[in-house]
């Protein structure tokens, strides 16, 4: 396939003129449409991506409202069948559902029949076993094709779903699966990343130790297992009458499909609940309309080959597998992006999508920072000439990177004859695990402007909104939705009342905020310009959430490892990510009374982060200080503490009358000028 072939989201605006007798001046005309008629936009992506139901809906939405709206009541679908829909079409065509690697450099590839076939044979074991709707099913397992498979399984049967990566440490992984009692563990017992074997086989003990609602365990390992465990290899390798006559189970619309994570700078991380039904008609219109993938076996995108580089780890997972939905095949690769400590490389990928031949290649934007960093040759990679579009997320994507990589394009488009790649377009968008999907992204139709995102998405109501909760443009503020989207949380596990969700979201404006009458507004949690063209740019996180190379972690996850060490008293962390900086995250600590700050101390420190939660949340510098500012309260002051050192003014950002400790911003004050001097030079 090679580009330009047309857009999907002008052949859905030529749908909507042909069949809802709809038209508009411009892109921004027909957002503004969306987000008014909620009912009819997504009515419209019901229809024109032709979902189906057993039962009809008697309404797109009920209760107008956040958090509270109840989408497609009536209505009944299912993941899993939406995604085996296109099972006869798309291998009738020749084409795979899943092509895989990992750092072996091999390539596999997973017909749509065999996706099918090992997805029944896993699910029919699953309820053999007694799992019924509503189940939680816990995997600890890395992005190969076996996890879209037990995913597939799980959601075919109406059960839950959760993933963590393994490079999560187990405190890291029990925190999160303990909060959802799951009645099933699948766990890989190894994992290979940088070119070391990892040994998972302590981790996998220690989670059946701490997660005693676990009836049955399932391994993905080369090893026979113990009884009563089960191979995962042996159970998809079943073939018989039953499993090819199974089908996924029809389900409510807000049936419960995964469970992932977001954390905040409090408790534990906060088990977020998606449904079915919201999940597949916004990754739909995310992944169709505005990151332009066509189905793989349709004339006009014939071949498209899907790959975002992400770990299970991180809601891009989700996000790759979403595009099985559209009947789009999905490239995936299992390992690490940059090569090997000793022997860094960060042509791996490239290297990985020429012999996939993906047409859309996305990755965190530090990846793309890291390869111009190392002024990677793009020529050497291989046949790159089926590219034709690139994604960026997890963190605002530079000018800078992105414009060397359009010139690096366009002069290998004289080369191998790619038109696509002599103005190669970005589809880079900004949303969440919150939400599972974006509110800013691309649209293959408008212009590009390195370092800025072409416009809010179709059915997002996003706005900057001023201190004051004004929408403001061509001003950096908070970035709010202020209408409901089919795939915000259904709500937190175990969180009564809804109060937990309610206050991660919805505390800053809160009902009735500006007495306007207005209900609730979603506060997302990043600084947001909206430009007088209608592009956008993010600017990094507005919150104290660390946001580590496009993965999200709460501090206090980070204090509980610190602070478990005897000779940590207290300690503070601030993530400084910005456009246009490199992350950079400095840790400060209290130390007892006698404790050496050395080496030694700080490669303790370094080890119980790495123990607790991965490698990828170690800090770039370590500082023993006299005490961590707080409120009277006692909270850490974390945020204003990284506005400081953005460089805004202290009697902005902090009030001292009520501090604990104003004292001790004395030296907070002066490592903030020391450090804005540093960076600057």
């Amino acid at each position: 396939m090679t580009a330009p072939f047309v857009p999907q989201i002008a052949l859905y605006r030529n749908w909507l003129a042909e069949q809802r007798g709809l038209s508009f001046a411009n892109y921004e005309e027909m957002r503004q449409w969306s987000v008014r008629d909620l009912d009819g936009f997504w009515r419209s992506i019901w229809d024109y991506y032709d979902l189906q139901s057993p039962t009809p809906f008697a309404a797109v939405i009920t209760e107008r409202k956040m958090p509270g709206a109840v989408w497609f009541p009536g209505a009944q679908v299912n993941y899993a069948r939406q995604v085996f829909r296109h099972v006869e079409a798309a291998d009738a065509a020749g084409l795979p559902a899943i092509v895989s690697s990992g750092e072996d450099g091999k390539l596999n590839e997973t017909s749509w029949p065999e996706l099918r076939r090992k997805a029944a044979a896993l699910a029919l074991h699953l309820e053999d076993k007694g799992i019924k709707p509503g189940d939680r099913i816990a995997a600890y397992l890395p992005n190969i094709p076996e996890t879209i498979i037990a995913f597939l399984a799980s959601a075919s049967i109406g059960a839950v779903w959760s993933v963590c990566a393994p490079d999560m440490a187990a405190p890291a992984v029990i925190d999160r699966f303990k909060q959802i009692e799951p009645k099933v563990l699948i766990a890989c017992d190894a994992v290979t990343y940088a070119g070391r074997r990892h040994d998972r086989k302590d981790v996998v003990a220690e989670l059946r130790r701490s997660l005693p609602t676990v009836e049955h365990v399932i391994l993905h390992s080369e090893a026979a297992p113990t009884a009563p465990d089960a191979r995962l290899a042996d159970i998809v390798a079943r073939t018989g009458a039953a499993i090819d006559a199974f089908e996924p189970a029809w389900l409510p619309f807000d049936h419960p499909l995964w469970i992932v994570y977001s954390s905040g700078t409090t408790g534990l991380p906060k088990p977020i609940v998606h449904g079915h039904g919201g999940i597949v008609i916004v990754v739909l219109a995310l992944l169709g309309l505005h990151n332009d993938l066509g189905c793989s076996y349709h004339e006009n995108s014939f071949g498209e080959r899907y790959h975002w580089y992400s770990s299970t780890g991180w809601i891009m997972w989700n996000s790759q597998v979403g595009g099985l939905l559209s009947g789009t095949t999905c490239c995936i690769f299992d390992g690490s992006p940059g090569g090997t400590k000793d022997k860094p490389d960060w042509t791996t990928l490239w290297r990985f999508v020429a012999q996939s031949k993906a047409t859309f290649f996305g990755a965190g934007a530090a990846f793309f920072a890291n390869c111009a960093k190392a002024e990677i040759d793009l020529t050497a990679a291989g046949d790159l000439s089926r590219l034709r579009c690139l994604g960026s997320t997890g963190s605002p994507l530079s000018a800078d990177t992105q414009t060397w990589f359009n010139d690096r394009f366009a002069a290998l488009s004289k080369i191998n004859g790619s038109k696509a790649q002599a103005d190669i377009w970005w589809a880079n968008i900004s949303g969440g695990t919150d939400f599972a999907g974006a509110f800013i992204g691309g649209n293959r139709e408008l212009p590009q402007t390195p370092g800025a995102m072409q416009c809010r998405l179709l059915g997002a109501a996003v706005e900057a909104f001023s201190e004051q909760g004004h929408a403001v443009i061509d001003e950096v503020g908070e970035l709010v939705c202020t209408e409901p989207m089919p795939s915000m949380p259904l709500r937190f596990w175990n969180d009564k009342g809804d109060a937990r969700y309610r206050s991660s979201y919805f505390e800053t404006y809160p009902d009735n905020f500006d007495g306007s009458g207005r209900g609730p507004v979603w506060r997302h949690g990043d600084w947001l310009k909206v430009n007088p063209d209608g592009s956008c740019i993010i600017y990094g996180r507005s919150d104290a959430t660390i946001n580590r190379h496009g993965l999200r972690m709460g501090t206090s996850e980070l204090y509980s490892a610190i602070e478990a060490l005897p000779e940590v008293l207290d300690s503070l962390v601030v993530d400084l990510e910005y456009l246009g900086r490199d992350s950079y995250m400095p840790l400060f600590v209290v130390l007892r009374e006698g404790t050496a700050f050395d080496a030694a101390m700080q490669a303790k420190i370094n080890k119980a982060i790495e123990a607790g939660l991965s490698r990828r949340f170690l800090p770039n510098e370590i500082f023993a200080v006299a005490e961590i500012p707080r409120t009277l309260s006692g909270k850490k002051q974390e945020l204003p503490i990284k506005k400081l050192l953005l460089g805004q003014p202290v009697e902005k950002v902090i009030n001292k009358e009520a501090m604990a400790n104003p004292a001790c911003l004395d030296w907070y004050l002066a490592f903030a000028r020391d450090y804005l001097a540093r960076t600057a030079a």
